[in-house]
């Protein structure tokens, strides 16, 4: 039985890399109104640096985000003052969280790992764009670049993570939505 390796490495290396070559949610598809668990997933540091710190820039129109604190990480989160407060489990909100921060860890380029964080997405389908900072011990890589212009997402160099928001499956959730 003859192998061939080379087209099938040559095909997995077409298809792996930008799966592994950016900040990415583990999940990139959701359903309007509903809970999302986002789970950005970290895959090297900065030209081989390790990480020491990941920031997560919250999507207009995504409510109520609750990272999950990381053993030996500090969290930080930021919050800010909404245009349009929102009512959650019968109380105004009318700040919310913009931007979660963590930082203090070490993480090996060798290795991977996962930052997550529990949202509510908005009930409009659509494409909802995380930007996510790398900061390592030498250098920084900032996710934030976005489609615009016809310019398709794999030619971008620092593609910010994509979520498609689908159309909610059921119209009406009963009123509560996680």
């Amino acid at each position: 039985m003859k192998v061939l390796f080379g087209p099938v490495l040559a095909l997995l290396s077409s298809i792996a890399p930008p799966a592994f070559a950016h900040a990415v949610l583990d999940n990139p598809r959701a359903e309007a109104g509903s809970s999302y668990r986002a789970a950005i997933r970290i895959t090297h540091g900065c030209s081989g640096s390790p990480v020491r710190e990941v920031i997560v820039q919250i999507p207009e129109g995504v409510r109520g985000a609750k990272p999950m604190p990381k053993p030996g990480w500090t969290l930080e989160i930021e919050k800010a003052r909404l245009a349009q407060p929102y009512e959650s489990h019968g109380r105004r909100v009318e700040e919310d969280v913009v931007r979660v921060r963590w930082s203090g860890g070490r993480l090996e380029n060798a290795h991977f790992d996962e930052f997550v964080l529990l949202a509510a997405l908005p009930d409009r389908p659509g494409k909802l764009y995380w930007k996510v900072s790398q900061v390592c011990e030498q250098g920084r890589v900032d996710w934030f670049d976005l489609p615009d212009g016809g310019k398709p997402a794999a030619d971008l160099k620092e593609p910010a993570a994509v979520l498609e928001v689908l159309p909610a499956a059921h119209a009406d959730h009963g009123g509560h939505k996680h």
